[in-house]
C-alpha cells in the first residue's frame, strides 16, 4: 500500500468510517479508495501526463518559439507554488481526446471543433493525418493568440514534444473480477478469477517539472489519477505506480 501511495492519513480515516464490530464485515474498497482521494486532493501536486499520445501540430506557431506558461500546483491554492510548463508548436494530446465522427456532445477535439489547452490557448482542428492503416497520427490544428479570453466547453491536457519525459506506468486495478471471493462457487477455482488487467505496464510522457516533484506523496496526473514514484525509479528510467483513479462512483454515507 505503500508502494502505491496509500497514505497514513488516507488509512486512518478509512479506520474511522468503518468503525469497530465483533462481528466479520465486508468493506467496500471504493470506500477505501475514496479516503485516499479526499487525502491526496487536498496536497498533492497536479502534473500533465499523456499515455495514450497522437502528435498535436499547430500550423500557425512561430517555427522554435518556446512559451513557459506559470501553472499552479494545486488549483486549490490559486496564489501557492507554480511550477513553469512550456509550450511549443508540436504537443502530444491523449488519443481519446479526439474523435473523428464525433457525437453532438464530445466536447473535446473533433475536425472543425476548438477545445482549449489547459492553461493556455484555444485551438481549433483543420485537418487529420492518417497512416496507411487509417490510424490517426497526427492532428494539424490552428492556435487563437487573442489575448481576450472567451469560452469553449472543452479543457485537454497536453505536454510539449520537445520536452515531455517519457516514463514507465504501472497501472493497477483490483485483483480480483469477483467482489466478495467468499462467494466463489466450490467448483471453481479462485484464480478463475482473477483479473488479467490487475497490472497493465505502459508509458507516459510527461512534463518535465513531474520529474523534480519532491513532495513525498502521490500526485495527481491531470484528469487522470494519482500516481507516485516507485523505489525502482530512476532519473534516467522513472516508474510511477497508480494509487488510485480520479473518479469513481462511490458516495459516502
Amino acid at each position: 500500500m505503500r508502494r502505491r501511495g496509500y497514505t497514513a492519513k488516507a488509512l486512518r480515516m478509512f479506520c474511522d468510517k468503518i468503525g469497530v464490530s465483533k462481528r466479520d464485515q465486508l468493506m467496500d474498497l471504493q470506500l477505501l479508495e475514496w479516503c485516499v482521494r479526499q487525502d491526496l486532493n487536498e496536497r498533492s501536486n497536479r502534473y500533465m501526463v499523456v499515455q495514450d499520445p497522437v502528435k498535436l501540430t499547430i500550423t500557425n506557431w512561430p517555427e522554435g518559439k518556446v512559451e513557459w506558461f506559470n501553472c499552479p500546483l494545486n488549483p486549490a491554492d490559486p496564489d501557492g507554488a507554480k511550477r513553469r510548463v512550456p509550450f511549443t508548436g508540436e504537443l502530444l494530446i491523449d488519443r481519446a481526446d479526439f474523435m473523428e465522427d464525433a457525437p453532438k456532445k464530445f466536447f473535446r477535439l473533433k475536425p472543425g471543433g476548438e477545445v482549449r489547452l489547459k492553461y493556455t490557448y484555444i485551438v481549433q482542428c483543420n485537418e487529420v493525418v492518417k497512416d496507411e492503416n487509417g490510424e490517426v497520427v497526427e492532428l494539424k490544428c490552428t492556435y487563437d493568440p487573442s489575448p481576450e479570453y472567451r469560452s469553449v466547453k472543452g479543457t485537454i491536457h497536453w505536454v510539449s514534444a520537445q520536452f515531455a519525459k517519457e516514463l514507465e506506468v504501472r497501472n493497477y486495478d483490483k485483483l480480483f473480477t469477483l467482489a466478495d471471493m467468499s462467494q466463489v462457487p466450490e467448483d471453481k477455482d479462485y484464480k478463475d478469477f482473477l483479473n488479467p488487467e490487475s497490472l497493465v505496464i505502459g508509458k507516459g510522457w510527461a512534463e518535465p517539472a513531474l520529474l523534480e516533484d519532491q513532495s513525498g506523496i502521490a500526485v495527481q496526473f491531470e484528469r487522470t489519477g494519482y500516481y507516485i514514484a516507485d523505489k525502482d525509479s530512476t532519473p534516467e528510467h522513472p516508474v510511477f505506480n497508480k494509487t488510485t483513479a480520479l473518479k469513481d462512483s462511490y458516495k459516502p454515507e
